[in-house]
């Protein structure tokens, strides 16, 4: 389990989700999360698993936090590092300490706080091993979520000073590879989770950096492309996504567009695999949604557009309900499921002809984190608290 799912695409299968919530409107239960953390939880065997920054005197506290989906109670709450004032780095305004999602191969949990360390630990709450070793100086804070390929767990960190790849053995954090990135641009931070695709039987990770995509050997690390953006792109958030045999990736800040690229070959294909792009409501935060051949994208001012992702023509774009986005849209029911930064969750009909509003609710809290679907019903982390939603 990881960021948006078992693999990452944000689809749900299952029973029915409820459409409506809110504060006292569906809840199952409702339990306060302590600190402040913007990573989505992930559910391995009827456990929440989330991660969070608690102020401790001048330091920080970066916990990660097990509640038991089935009642709400918290069954442990383990202390990963403590970090003082001076290695936790500039921080944006819209970030957390403890932004990154966890991942979960079903019996081990790694959690990861990006320059300030990463940790595994087993379902009971005890640590298996924990490392401060790939430090970097960040911009903004931390990002990028933990993915598993294989027995590895894989990263990026993409600081100022530094920019690489790498992955541990998940059981030991024994070091597999690490490789630089050797970006071009001058603003080199970002924050993009990887994604493992599979393109005619090849394997690839693909992870954005500042100025770049690039698509790595799992097993050896190895570079096996890279596409420089037309555009200046830097602070790159959204995942990639795969469809119809193209990866799309989003270019980041001040100039962003959705680009869609032809995977094959080596080497730089900049010049030759760049099939479509898209500028005017590309989103900074949040990532694409896939729904068949179409592609689903929300601005960060809340524009929501569809696309075909084998032209990238605009079928439509409409504005939502919501002053901003950063949560990604998850598919479930065939409709779709996002709330806005200020708790405006909205169910949206996957619907290529026109914007259909479903249902609208309103959390009345600020809310970052991504829906988590399951067995029929829909947790939500809020600023203060996580939500399980069922229909009654």
């Amino acid at each position: 389990m990881e960021f948006r799912g078992p693999d990452g695409i944000g689809h749900y299968t299952g029973p029915q989700l409820p459409t409506a919530w809110g504060p006292d409107k569906n809840v199952a239960w409702k339990t306060p999360i302590p600190g402040k953390g913007w990573s989505s939880p992930i559910l391995v065997k009827g456990l929440l698993i989330l991660t969070s920054a608690v102020e401790k005197g001048s330091d920080q506290d970066l916990r990660v936090i097990a509640v038991d989906a089935a009642s709400g109670k918290v069954k442990w709450n383990e202390s990963v590092f403590v970090q003082p004032p001076a290695k936790t780095g500039k921080m944006h305004a819209k970030n957390s300490l403890a932004s990154p999602t966890a991942v979960s191969d079903g019996e081990l949990v790694i959690v990861h706080f990006g320059h300030m360390g990463t940790a595994c630990y087993d379902l009971g709450g005890k640590q298996q091993w924990a490392t401060e070793k790939y430090s970097y100086d960040p911009q903004h804070g931390n990002g990028n979520s933990p993915i598993l390929v294989g027995n590895n767990v894989i990263f990026s960190c993409d600081g100022n000073d530094k920019q690489f790849l790498v992955a541990l053995d998940k059981k030991t954090s024994k070091e597999i590879w690490k490789t630089e990135r050797n970006t071009p641009g001058k603003l080199k931070f970002s924050f993009a989770t990887a994604q493992l695709i599979e393109h005619k039987g090849k394997k690839l990770i693909v992870s954005p950096a500042s100025d770049i995509v690039a698509a790595y050997d799992p097993e050896t690390g190895k570079e096996v492309w890279r596409v420089r953006y037309p555009v200046p792109g830097w602070s790159v958030i959204p995942r990639p996504v795969y469809v119809d045999g193209l990866v799309i990736v989003c270019t980041g800040y001040v100039n962003q567009h959705v680009i869609a690229i032809d995977p094959e070959g080596t080497g730089d294909i900049s010049k030759t695999n760049i099939k479509w792009m898209y500028k005017k409501f590309a989103p900074n935060t949040p990532t694409p949604l896939v729904v068949g051949h179409d592609l689903y994208t929300i601005s960060d001012q809340g524009t929501m557009s569809c696309l075909e992702a084998k032209t990238g023509e605009v079928r439509w774009s409409e504005r939502l309900r919501g002053r901003a986005y950063s949560a990604s849209p998850i598919l479930a029911d065939g409709k779709i499921y996002v709330t806005s930064e200020d708790g405006i969750g909205l169910v949206i009909a996957a619907d290529p002809q026109k914007l259909d509003v479903v249902a609208e609710n309103a959390m009345k809290e600020k809310t970052f984190a991504t829906f988590v679907p399951a067995a029929g019903a829909l947790y939500l982390r809020t600023e203060s608290t996580l939500y399980k939603f069922e229909q009654k």
